[in-house]
């Protein structure tokens, strides 16, 4: 799959820690086509997102320090091995529709490492409705939200939307990586509560979650059909090869019936 592109403008120079980054070389920032998402071009280029707790590290990831016209700004590394969000970046997706001030409900956030980078992208401006089942993983998810104020963490089963719609407003955007046979509809009961008319939803499709027995091809393509089915409109689709198997990310906007007069 092809390098992100290069983004237009200068952008800070600064020295970073870690792989890439070693012996204190220069790393130069540049802004990714997608808002909010930066690229750290150094020995090796890194997709990286603006720290939005300067200082903060959320799952041991690398940081790079950067100095812009004598102010230090401070990136993480967005790791795609680790975030289903940044395999579809390096993938190549044309959108993520989760600019700087967007309102995010994300289903499936488990401990907060890729939601902890959606909060980085949508900024202090922005918000992340954060909606973890496990337990164990929303101790750790609540956690990243007491230093990110933008978060808000849900623990709840995101098939019952209900339990939760005191706590989430208005949505710009879904994101679903629920890794369940059931996440077409428990993305469009979601939609139906909280994604605006014309919002968009970006969706983590794990085949052998849904049918182990059948090629991913066509059970992406089942999934797709559904989708349909409930006016979630995919406009784009590609598989996170190399960096997950059997893994299909599917964009698209949300149209709700008009209703008739």
């Amino acid at each position: 799959m092809g390098k992100p592109g290069r983004g237009r403008g200068g952008g800070g120079r600064g020295r970073g820690g870690g792989g890439g980054f070693k012996g204190g070389k220069q790393v130069i920032i540049e802004p990714h086509r997608h808002p909010g998402v930066f690229i750290a071009r150094g020995k090796e280029d890194a997709l990286v997102t603006k720290n939005l707790v300067p200082g903060s590290e959320v799952y041991g990831e690398k940081r790079i320090s950067v100095e812009n016209e004598g102010e230090k700004i401070e990136y993480r590394v967005w790791n795609p091995f680790r975030s289903k969000l940044a395999a579809a970046i390096m993938g190549g997706v044309d959108a993520i529709h989760m600019p700087p001030g967007s309102r995010v409900l994300y289903l499936g956030a488990a401990s907060g490492t890729t939601v902890s980078h959606v909060s980085d992208v949508v900024g202090p401006e922005g918000l992340v409705y954060a909606v973890e089942f496990s337990h164990r993983s929303g101790r750790d998810l609540i956690n990243v939200a007491k230093k990110r104020t933008n978060i808000i963490p849900i623990i709840e089963d995101a098939r019952h939307p209900l339990k939760y719609r005191m706590l989430v407003g208005m949505v710009d955007t879904i994101f679903a990586d629920v890794a369940q046979p059931d996440q077409a509809r428990i993305v469009s009961l979601n939609a139906q509560h909280f994604l605006k008319n014309g919002g968009h939803f970006v969706i983590s499709i794990k085949a052998s979650c849904i049918d182990s027995t059948a090629q991913p091809e066509a059970v992406f393509a089942a999934e797709v059909k559904k989708l349909q089915a409930d006016k979630l409109k995919p406009q784009e689709q590609l598989t996170l090869e190399p960096y997950e198997r059997d893994h299909a990310v599917v964009v698209g906007v949300f149209r709700p019936p008009s209703k008739k007069s």
